[in-house]
């Protein structure tokens, strides 16, 4: 089937920081890197809104080779963004790594020089081209001993994997006619592969200290908080963490992990916006405040306040200030956010 440009553009606006316009083009590797990063840490989702008309020729001549399956055999040319974003992306996903499984044995010899490894491989497999996973994987591996305990060896491992990869990078066997799998499978394969990546994380907010509950928590608090300016993109990711949450309370039936996921969310999804905290200031009331509190504490104010009851000069603009700072709490209480 032709793929459509219109299509392309209207998923990557909806759900872009997941990757769906990549899924409808059947670019799964790219859609899991989106669904891992967020959009590629934001950067990468904004640079795509002059990309995509390359990748639906791209999609499109795929489909074409599939059918006279005829092999490209000539090495693609080097990219260095895509270079860049094997370092940063083998980066990441060594930070993740130092994170949630550091306590495991072998780790700075095994877990994490694999760990990179995945990051740098799924970055040099997106679009056309791939690279030699054994060869990337043995760099990591040969690399990770040199700098054995230290907190920044993601990056010379990261840096070591990238090289091989670009060295060893070779365009993709074309499937044969018929062979290309269901949206079933793919989605499939797609959601193991996101539960792999997150359980170091859920391992490390179920099993390790408060502190590290909390600086997550500010961290993916910060991330959603670039996307103020699109309310329902961020109440699409906020529904993606609240996944985890869900599965966890079907699983268990609630007990100390439920408690530990929804003191997460609350920090992360009831953090206050700096015009909240001035709401607070003007109404007098602490951040623990109920909708009760709220609404009581603004009819107090609003009757003392009152041009009607106040003849002072500055109590027309209090009692407007006032207003607005109920209506600004008011909005924030509506029941929208834990349903």
């Amino acid at each position: 089937m032709v793929k459509s440009v219109m299509v392309a553009y209207a998923l990557w606006a909806v759900g872009g920081p997941v990757g769906l316009h990549h899924l409808y083009l059947g670019r799964d590797s790219h859609a899991l890197l989106w669904m891992l990063t967020l959009g590629g840490f934001g950067f990468g989702w904004v640079r795509e809104a002059i990309r995509i008309p390359a990748y639906v020729v791209e999609a499109n001549q795929e489909a074409e080779r599939e059918r006279r399956a005829t092999p490209t055999m000539v090495p693609p040319p080097v990219s260095p963004v895509r270079f860049v974003g094997q370092v940063s992306v083998g980066i990441y996903f060594g930070t993740v790594a130092l994170i949630g499984l550091n306590s495991l044995r072998f780790f700075y010899l095994i877990v994490l020089p694999l760990c990179v490894g995945a990051g740098v491989h799924l970055v040099s497999s997106i679009g056309q081209q791939t690279s030699d996973l054994q060869k990337t994987l043995t760099a990591c591996l040969i690399t990770s001993p040199i700098f054995y305990g230290s907190s920044l060896s993601p990056l010379p491992i990261s840096l070591a994997a990238s090289v091989t990869a670009a060295q060893n990078r070779r365009a993709k066997f074309p499937r044969t006619p018929g062979s290309k799998p269901k949206l079933g499978p793919r989605l499939y394969r797609l959601g193991l592969a996101w539960l792999a990546f997150s359980a170091p994380l859920g391992y490390c907010i179920f099993h390790n200290t408060t502190a590290t509950l909390y600086y997550l928590s500010d961290c993916v608090s910060a991330l959603l908080d670039i996307f103020w300016f699109l309310p329902w993109l961020k109440n699409v990711l906020e529904y993606i963490l609240l996944m985890p949450y869900r599965l966890l309370c079907v699983l268990t039936g609630g007990g100390y992990y439920e408690d530990a996921w929804r003191k997460v969310l609350e920090i992360l999804l009831k953090e206050y916006t700096e015009k909240e905290k001035e709401a607070l200031k003007v109404l007098s009331l602490d951040a623990e405040a109920s909708l009760e509190d709220i609404t009581r504490t603004y009819r107090g104010l609003a009757k003392t306040w009152h041009p009607d009851h106040n003849p002072s000069k500055e109590a027309e603009a209090m009692f407007m200030k006032i207003h607005e700072a109920y209506v600004v709490l008011l909005q924030r209480h509506k029941p929208h956010r834990f349903t």
